[in-house]
């Protein structure tokens, strides 16, 4: 089947460049899972959460449609990566603890991924997904930012990031009377990382309509805003706190 790749043509920037997910957001999974035998994470890329997962489960299957993300995956002996779509995963039914979506459900097939979560799931298993949308650093930087996050690429986004920017609220979650999950309500969760400037910068390259708006106009937009977000970062190697704001949707497959 095909796949919204958004992310191979830079699969080694993206590994680099993107924060790390919240650790307490992986210990309160492995808190709620009924055990901790297997994780599966779905649309794993570079393997981001499959890694911070893997300290914490005994086995983690992390797939990805792309072969370039998982050659830019960090292996640990525990992990088996595979390339394969998450609409069509491999894992046996009822063998899954745990079911993980890591900044990636808004590119799945909605119904083909979560009839595929509901077989691969134990009853009383979990389903976690979550995603980052916009961030903060200072009024100034963040002012910068938006110019390229609005202006210049607003138009080179995929249509798939409302859902980011909805905090994963429009997805039809299979939650509900009659659904085969039920909703988990998750803590709150801070996404912070200490960053410099040169970090920042990476990362805003690193997002899919830079690299669209790359390839449309043959420039690159963070350029036009690079001299000024350094000024308004002051010593380039001073590390400073960037906020993102982050959603978490849960269910437990029922008994």
């Amino acid at each position: 089947m095909t796949f919204h790749d958004h992310f191979s043509g830079h699969a080694t920037t993206y590994r680099e460049a993107r924060p790390l997910y919240p650790p307490a957001l992986f210990d309160w999974l492995a808190r709620e899972a009924p055990v901790r035998t297997l994780a599966w994470d779905a649309g794993c890329g570079n393997g981001q959460a499959s890694v911070t997962l893997a300290a914490r489960f005994a086995r983690v299957f992390a797939t990805d449609p792309s072969a370039n993300q998982i050659a830019n995956a960090a292996a640990r002996p525990n992990i088996e990566y595979r390339v394969e779509p998450a609409e069509q995963c491999s894992l046996p039914s009822a063998s899954a603890d745990l079911v993980t979506v890591a900044q990636a459900l808004h590119w799945f097939d909605f119904a083909r991924f979560f009839a595929q979560a509901g077989r691969v799931l134990k009853p009383g298993g979990l389903f976690a997904a979550w995603a980052y949308a916009d961030c903060r650093v200072t009024p100034a930087v963040d002012a910068l930012k938006d110019r390229v996050y609005i202006d210049l690429t607003g138009p080179y986004w995929p249509p798939e990031r409302d859902y980011v920017d909805a905090g994963y609220r429009t997805i039809p979650m299979p939650f509900g009377d009659g659904a085969p999950f039920e909703e988990v309500a998750a803590p709150a969760f801070e996404m912070r990382v200490d960053w410099d400037v040169a970090q920042f910068l990476a990362y805003l390259r690193s997002w899919s309509a830079t690299q669209r708006y790359i390839k449309a106009n043959g420039s690159d937009p963070v350029a036009t805003v690079e001299a000024d977000v350094r000024g308004a970062w002051g010593d380039p190697a001073e590390r400073r706190a960037v906020h993102w704001d982050f959603h978490v949707r849960c269910g437990r497959m029922r008994e």
